[in-house]
């Protein structure tokens, strides 16, 4: 049986929850404040509503005391009721290894109600000093490592202060580093070393097989092979390269994502890998789905690209098992999300190793076309909304923020213009 106890503008609500192994009670207690618009009768019913609601929780265990519950017991039931309900399963499982590997390790043996914003401080401060080990070598962890981090704890907070566990968020007063994008973190083409690449994916390149020397010393015949880039890479450069698509949205196109009478392409989904496998979801963010107009001789190399991939289809009968995808494995299913890494890297190698080429291709990743896309968008002027609108950006300071380098140079160049104007006035 509850019992009520007036105390100042409240009252506290006590109810036993049975016993401990020594013996002794286990007392659970809740407050509850009127509400001072409401008339006496009213707060008298909320007040009654409450008590046996609180008595309820208490006796079949479902209620939850902050002061008492420990973070790690805590995200647990994040993860299962909450987490597993409103988050994608990509999130779900980086939200996961960062609870397990950095931040439980940390806060978890804490009491959801002891957590101050100076102990999460003191953690980000130990995480960017002390940084992390692979392979025997210290790396430091970037502010935009932090910053997820954080974002992890307060959004499990966040719903903490929602299930009325806690008072108030103790993230809300805490800074994690802010990021410092330097141009190194950019790696893009330049225009003429964006020509190169695309004019060396017709060339044709020969490998070489055999050459071992065998058990009696002689060496085995070498082969030699000659080879083009398959027209299905090409084209997934070219729309990383002229779209600015990421490495999922492409992976996830289908043909109906394209209208050739528009040139244009549908960015609708995007394919994440996960424990589960590989999977085809909604797209980052609300922003992400957009409509990408295409250049005429991109669109013509993708009309080429669908007429040879009906006939192989045609010709594997049953042995095809794909759903419409443009990028796909040899069975017409989708193509796993590294493939096109693994592809990109080898051309990006096999080009800086021919010795006739003399000027060498930076080693970028594959999201630098994306990073190319932008960065030659911004130079030859094209308005920063259209640049954020083509690459899916959520606001148009996030495109500020990554491609602050091509910025800059248009305005060391808007700078030379107008001293250039005040010369010939003179």
């Amino acid at each position: 049986m509850a019992s009520i106890r007036k105390r100042g503008k409240g009252y506290q609500i006590t109810v036993s929850n049975g016993r401990k192994s020594d013996g002794t009670q286990i007392i659970e207690t809740a407050t509850f404040i009127p509400d001072p618009d409401k008339t006496e009768r009213q707060n008298r019913k909320a007040l009654e509503k409450f008590v046996v609601e609180f008595e309820d929780k208490v006796i079949s265990g479902q209620y939850l005391n902050g002061g008492k519950m420990l973070y790690k017991d805590y995200v647990e039931l994040w993860l299962k009721d909450y987490a597993q309900k409103q988050m994608e399963q990509t999130s779900i499982e980086r939200c996961e290894s960062s609870l397990s590997n950095l931040i439980v390790p940390e806060i978890g043996h804490m009491k959801l109600s002891q957590i101050r914003p100076l102990h999460i401080q003191d953690f980000y401060n130990k995480l960017l000093k002390d940084g992390y080990t692979v392979q025997g070598k210290k790396k430091s962890y970037k502010a935009n490592t932090i910053k997820r981090i954080h974002q992890i704890i307060s959004s499990s907070l966040n719903t903490a202060v929602q299930w009325q566990l806690i008072e108030s968020n103790p993230c809300k007063r805490v800074k994690p580093p802010k990021p410092d994008r330097s141009v190194a973190d950019i790696k893009y083409f330049t225009l003429e070393q964006a020509k190169t690449f695309l004019d060396y994916l017709d060339e044709e390149y020969t490998t070489s097989s055999g050459g071992r020397i065998r058990k009696d010393g002689s060496p085995s015949a070498r082969h030699f092979e000659t080879h083009t880039v398959p027209l299905q890479q090409k084209i997934f450069f070219f729309l990383a390269l002229f779209g600015g698509f990421r490495l999922g949205e492409s992976i996830a196109l289908t043909w109906n994502d394209v209208d050739f009478k528009n040139n244009a392409i549908s960015i609708t989904k995007s394919a994440a890998r996960t424990k589960q496998g590989q999977i085809t979801k909604a797209p980052k963010n609300y922003s992400s789905v957009r409509t990408v107009s295409m250049p005429l001789d991109v669109m013509k190399m993708l009309k080429q690209y669908k007429s040879a991939q009906n006939v192989e289809r045609l010709s594997l009968g049953s042995y095809w098992q794909g759903e419409g995808h443009i990028f796909t494995k040899d069975n017409g299913a989708q193509m796993d999300i590294s493939t096109p890494n693994h592809a990109f890297k080898k051309i990006i190698k096999r080009y800086n190793e021919d010795p006739d080429h003399k000027e060498k291709l930076p080693e970028i990743t594959l999201h630098g076309l994306r990073h190319t896309s932008a960065t030659l968008l911004i130079a030859d002027r094209v308005d920063l909304k259209t640049v954020s609108s083509r690459l899916g950006h959520s606001e148009i300071s996030t495109t500020m923020d990554i491609y602050a380098h091509a910025l800059r140079k248009k305005d060391e160049a808007a700078a030379d213009a107008l001293g250039g104007m005040f010369k010939s006035a003179k």
